[in-house]
């Protein structure tokens, strides 16, 4: 959500900024501007709409500075609109930029208002800038402003601040919302992803929670949140520029599906070789898995259905009960938590707000440990956990998740093998079985995505469609929540994910010529009871579309389309059947002419309540 660059240097940084605002593309927006220092003073540009809209505006006014800072806005407080994108000024040489919210933005608003101030904007951001100002009036260089006015916000948030009265600095803060410090060579600069900074730098430094960053041409300083100097590990980007552009493909969404076997193949790589090899996964930390007596699962959106299907190969293979709840729901309430209580956080970017927020609430002695499941090893979800599982799914653009999800659920079902092995409650022949089984799994996706084109015809008859039904039943439930999820960020067709034995308990009402239903039929133990539910569907009318394994012996007829998947394993099979429920939205979105690797509203890292 929302996204800040910020660069100084000995050159014009008009264009670092402007590239970085177009990398962050991707986290969602509605708005752009950016503020740079030039000889005159300070010059800001805003635009509502499409970072091209900000760059055209710059070019057409001459926009030039050796220091700036530049954001894109995802609306909270105030509309979308010119007079609320930032960058936000108090006089005409200061300015601000914010990820986050503020939350006792009124009172201080109030407060400010009765000291002068004049807001000319809807946000919370204009009282940080104006806090700012009013320190720098009493004499306070802009570091110590900055210091200040910090001490008085509450809420999450990331600034970057210029001033034209120190054009050498540019000052940064993470509370709650995250920031990367690149370093160059005669320049430096921040963003909320290192990402937006690939052009420039490989060389990062992440921002730890309250850290304050002085950066000048010649170096970088950080203060963490008790104002000491502090030195935090310089790290290297290990990925390609390739990782993060489209490459051959129209969007990112599809470039991120077919590097699924790629990246499922990284995520499985040294963790499937022998039952043995499970044992390195935590081997600093075996005696905490084997104390491990239930597990809790929290999580958002897609990684929350990832925490749904594991919790089914938690309990059957491990012989573990397990609970999983949605973060935002889960950290507002009390809760009992069991004796020897493994909590376990997944999330794509390690930021997401709400999961980072349980984590931290988590006190209960209850608990036998933290464990993360995440794809970003400098996240704030790995450095506050004391065990950490990566994904390794690589750069993940598209703000629909497909990549993170699968080796979510790749990860997830290494980690029940080695859980079940470390309490003894999984015999070793049966981890070996599933090993086996996982290694191949990176073929058997890119079997299934064959049906590309296959899948890309059967989607015309989604296109004008309001709403759409998905079933599953077992595993599969939750890779039907993730279709219905999927069909409705990109395409914004109306879908529902329903277990296929509830269809009598309502869904059956809403079946008719006009509601496709999609439904995952793999060749498991449920597979008898879900042709009986789809025998309803087809008395009322409706149009079946099928997702099925070979053996299933489900075949074509008037008002029934089938798409034969691989024959896949039992254990496999969620992460097998997602695939054509992603490409099957994929191309419906395509269809539609919606914006797919930026759905209107959504954000890729939801970094904010």
């Amino acid at each position: 959500m929302c996204g800040i660059v910020g660069a100084i240097g000995e050159r014009n940084v008009t264009g670092i900024l402007i590239t970085g605002l177009k990398r962050l593309e991707y986290r969602g927006y509605d708005s752009a501007g950016l503020a740079v220092i030039c000889d005159s003073g300070l010059q800001r540009v805003r635009r509502e709409g499409k970072v091209q809209g900000l760059e055209d505006a710059t070019v057409v006014a001459g926009t030039s500075g050796q220091l700036g800072i530049a954001h894109t806005r995802w609306a909270t407080h105030g509309k979308p609109s010119e007079a609320n994108a930032h960058p936000h000024m108090s006089g005409d040489g200061l300015a601000v930029v914010h990820n986050g919210i503020i939350e006792n933005y009124q009172a201080l608003r109030d407060a400010l208002t009765a000291d002068g101030y004049r807001f000319t904007s809807e946000t919370d951001t204009e009282v940080v800038v104006h806090l700012i100002h009013k320190a720098q009036a009493r004499g306070l260089d802009l570091l110590a402003a900055v210091q200040d006015a910090v001490r008085q916000l509450h809420g999450a948030y990331a600034l970057g601040i210029i001033s034209k009265a120190e054009p050498d600095r540019l000052i940064a803060v993470r509370r709650g919302s995250p920031l990367v410090v690149g370093l160059g060579i005669g320049e430096n600069y921040v963003a909320s992803d290192q990402l937006a900074l690939l052009p420039v730098t490989t060389r990062f430094i992440f921002m730890q929670e309250g850290d304050l960053a002085d950066v000048r041409r010649e170096g970088v300083q950080l203060y963490d949140a008790d104002g000491q100097p502090v030195t935090r590990r310089v790290h290297e980007f290990d990925g390609t520029h390739e990782d993060v552009e489209k490459g051959e493909y129209r969007h990112f969404m599809l470039k991120e599906i077919f590097e699924q076997p790629a990246a499922l193949q990284r995520t499985l790589e040294g963790r499937v070789t022998s039952a043995a090899s499970l044992d390195a996964l935590f081997a600093e930390r075996r005696d905490l898995l084997g104390k491990v007596r239930n597990v809790q699962i929290i999580a958002c959106g897609t990684s929350y259905h990832a925490g749904m299907v594991a919790r089914y190969w938690l309990e059957d293979l491990a012989q573990v009960p397990c609970q999983v709840e949605v973060a935002s729901e889960f950290r507002y309430r009390d809760h009992v938590v069991p004796e020897g209580t493994l909590l376990i956080t997944i999330s794509q970017s390690g930021e997401t707000a709400d999961t980072l927020a349980a984590l931290r609430g988590a006190d209960s002695p209850n608990y036998v440990g933290r464990l993360t499941v995440c794809n970003v090893d400098s996240s704030s979800l790995v450095r506050e956990s004391e065990l950490a599982l990566l994904t390794r799914a690589g750069p993940e653009i598209g703000v629909a998740s497909t990549k993170a999800f699968t080796t979510q659920l790749a990860a997830l079902l290494v980690l029940v093998l080695a859980l079940g092995r470390a309490r003894g409650s999984l015999a070793e022949d049966r981890i070996e079985q599933v090993l086996a089984d996982l290694r191949t799994l990176p073929s058997l996706v890119e079997k299934t995505l064959g049906l590309d084109r296959a899948i890309e015809t059967l989607s015309r008859d989604f296109v004008e469609k309001h709403h759409t039904l998905f079933l599953g039943r077992g595993t599969q439930f939750p890779v039907a929540m993730e279709g219905a999820l999927k069909l409705k960020e990109i395409s914004y067709i109306h879908a529902e994910a329903y277990p296929a034995g509830e269809l009598k308990h309502g869904p059956l009402a809403l079946v008719d010529k006009d509601m496709p239903v999609v439904a995952v039929a793999p060749n498991d133990e449920l597979l008898e009871k879900l042709k009986s539910n789809l025998q309803e569907v087809r008395a009322r009318g409706g149009r079946l579309y099928l997702f099925a394994d070979s053996r299933a012996a489900l075949t074509a007829d008037d008002g029934v389309s089938v798409l034969t998947l691989p024959d896949v394993p039992e254990y496999l099979a969620p992460i097998l059947y997602t695939v054509p429920l992603q490409l099957l939205s994929y191309h419906v979105a395509v269809m539609r002419g919606t914006d797919v690797d930026q759905p209107r509203n959504l954000a890729k890292s939801v970094t904010v309540e």
